[in-house]
């Protein structure tokens, strides 16, 4: 692999990667005929149960949550090796709770939203998500026209929010407005919790998006909360969001090694069985590049997240890395499994394989956590600063 870890924490990815190949793999004929048939991505409540079950009996929960709430507090570094053998699988599941909410309540949160938030949903008891994107401003959040205007001691909050995934099954939503418009995102954006069945909170529609993925339009009309609601510092919401999306960016890193040595694997086992004109695949030279330039390009892409997650753990400022890699990591991802379908032939155009799922999902990842072409203007602009 590359990468240096202690003995327990490789023994940890070890039996990460042992329960990926023993649960998670066998489901995915399953979800890939549910997907072919327009049903959503996803887990049934049947197959779900029993892998919560079993993750929980083995440790394999709460992972990067502060020991305070029960969690094993594990490094960036070793989280992201873990997020790497999950995505070897087109079945799926996370090990609970998705970290990225996690980190801003960790970051922001007063004692009492700890204990009624943090502590249910670092124990699996909860699950949550975040809106941000809202019609006309995804990839600038600053822009943002959902407000938030104090009436007495309540917040009234009115707007729109789109792209938003999770939401049926969300306890809670991390919702974003704006406080201050003259501020905008120095000082006027404000994170909120939003209890599920809240008055004024409703789900617009369901938006099918590819792999059967499934995202939602919300509207929001003079929803009322109180103080207590607010995460944070009224009016310093953005920075905790960002470094929210930070963690989540270099999560899509190692997402997309994940996927591309899947590829990677399948293509070679392939390629070394399939013959054609009297020869096998992997005998051509074509192919052999194929291989040559996955397997390059994943180690320097492992190398990229690993060195990230090393920075991020001695409290450097990543953001600027983490535009990098989700560049890097989404481009290369793709490049690898479109030549990994090649080789398979007709076989690799078919929703019998788990390339259907994996190529749509990768299409997605480099529009969500940001488009490419705004991480692209964002590692410019930085880069500039530094030799202006």
């Amino acid at each position: 692999m590359g990468v240096e870890f202690a003995e327990e924490e490789r023994m940890l990815i070890d039996l990460v990667e042992k329960f990926v190949q023993n649960e998670l793999i066998p489901l995915e004929t399953a979800v890939m005929a549910r997907e072919a048939a327009g049903q959503p991505w996803a887990l049934t409540p049947e197959e779900e149960a029993p892998l919560m079950a079993k993750c929980k009996a083995l440790g394999l929960w709460a992972l990067d949550a502060p020991e305070e709430v029960g969690g094993a507090n594990l490094s960036t570094k070793v989280m992201l090796a873990i997020e790497e053998r999950q995505h070897g699988t087109v079945a799926p599941f996370i090990f609970p709770p998705d970290s990225p909410n996690l980190h801003m309540l960790m970051d922001v949160a007063t004692p009492e939203q700890r204990q009624k938030y943090m502590l249910p949903y670092a124990q699996g008891e909860m699950k949550s998500c975040i809106a941000i994107s809202e019609p006309g401003a995804g990839g600038d959040p600053a822009q943002m026209k959902t407000h938030a205007v104090q009436d007495g001691d309540d917040w009234v909050i009115n707007g729109r929010k789109i792209w938003v995934s999770h939401v049926p099954k969300a306890d809670f939503v991390i919702l974003m407005a704006m406080t201050d418009p003259e501020k905008g995102a120095r000082g006027g954006i404000t994170a909120f919790i939003v209890d599920k069945g809240a008055p004024g909170f409703n789900i617009e529609r369901e938006i099918p998006m590819l792999g059967g993925a499934r995202t939602y339009e919300l509207r929001i009309e003079d929803l009322r909360l109180g103080q207590s609601q607010v995460l944070g510092e009224v009016g310093q919401g953005f920075a905790p969001m960002q470094k929210r999306l930070t963690v989540k960016r270099l999560q899509m890193g190692a997402m997309c090694v994940g996927m591309a040595s899947r590829a990677l694997r399948m293509m070679c086992e392939h390629t070394q069985q399939r013959e054609t004109f009297g020869h096998k695949l992997s005998d051509r030279q074509a192919i052999q590049w194929w291989i040559a330039d996955a397997a390059t390009k994943i180690h320097a892409t492992r190398l990229m997240v690993m060195d990230a997650a090393e920075k991020q753990d001695r409290g450097e400022d990543v953001r600027t890395v983490a535009s990098m890699v989700k560049v890097f990591a989404t481009e290369m991802a793709h490049e690898v499994l479109d030549n990994a379908m090649q080789s398979f032939g007709a076989m690799g155009m078919t929703r019998e394989m788990p390339f259907a799922i994996m190529s749509q999902r990768l299409r997605m990842s480099r529009i969500y956590e940001g488009p490419t072409e705004v991480h692209r203007m964002v590692i410019a602009r930085r880069t500039l600063k530094e030799y202006a």
